[in-house]
């Protein structure tokens, strides 16, 4: 789906942007008072015990988080250049609240990375990326979508880790509504996308095409009344990444 010409135009101004807190100040471990922390661990499908398996869970995984197709529109959509690298990805989010609250914000991703590392004493390999929030977002803070595996046992989770705070915000309205909701916001987003990456996840262990993603994509949303075609872009973006 082409991106109307606000939306582009809003999302070219990102790249003179800031980040919009100080990176070097936020212990993003320990953040201190102020600071909120959202952890979430996800099962997908497993996979056999030993490195990712070429076209299983953690490959197709990975694939459907680099688009953002996890997203549900009607709580938050992502407007980007498709053909723009993961890594210094500037990304126009369009926030919408009850359907009371919208609004555009910027964030940028700051790496993109692929590691093993120790949980709990066992190794777990990880392919994941962050964004930091910019100039004029409601918030400040970074936010890190990872997929996991475990080596020794095959399995497969989905990870999700942000710290934040609000940021100061100057219109009345959007200022009252989103401290009002955030909290209720924010868990309905991030339970809205446990659920559609471990459905997306299976849908593409099973072979399904953009069609039947395009149907669970409509079928997970949070809330009624978003746009359809949000669907079907979503549904483009995953067989993108099939290919």
């Amino acid at each position: 789906m082409s991106m109307s010409p606000t939306v582009a135009r809003r999302l070219e101004h990102l790249s003179a942007l800031k980040v919009n807190y100080d990176v070097d100040a936020l212990d993003l471990a320990h953040p201190g008072p102020g600071w909120h922390v959202d952890d979430r661990l996800q099962a997908l499908p497993g996979e056999a015990p030993g490195p990712p398996e070429p076209e299983g869970s953690f490959a197709i995984a990975s694939r459907l988080i680099r688009g953002y197709e996890f997203a549900d529109p009607s709580l938050v959509r992502a407007h980007y250049d498709h053909d723009a690298p993961l890594e210094g990805r500037n990304m126009l989010l369009e926030l919408r609240a009850l359907n009371l609250v919208h609004v555009y914000v910027g964030v940028r991703v700051h790496e993109v990375y692929e590691m093993d590392f120790t949980h709990e004493g066992r190794t777990v390999h990880t392919f994941g990326w962050c964004y930091r929030t910019l100039e004029g977002h409601v918030e400040r803070g970074q936010m890190n979508w990872e997929v996991w595996k475990w080596p020794d046992s095959g399995e497969v989770a989905f990870h999700v880790h942000a710290v934040s705070r609000p940021a100061p915000i100057s219109n009345p309205f959007v200022r009252i509504g989103f401290r009002v909701l955030r909290s209720h916001e924010r868990a309905a987003f991030l339970d809205s996308t446990n659920r559609r990456m471990r459905t997306f996840t299976e849908l593409g262990l099973r072979g399904e095409g953009p069609e039947a993603i395009r149907d669970a994509s409509d079928a997970l949303t949070a809330r009624s009344g978003g746009d359809p075609g949000a669907h079907d872009e979503i549904a483009g973006d995953a067989g993108r990444a099939r290919r």
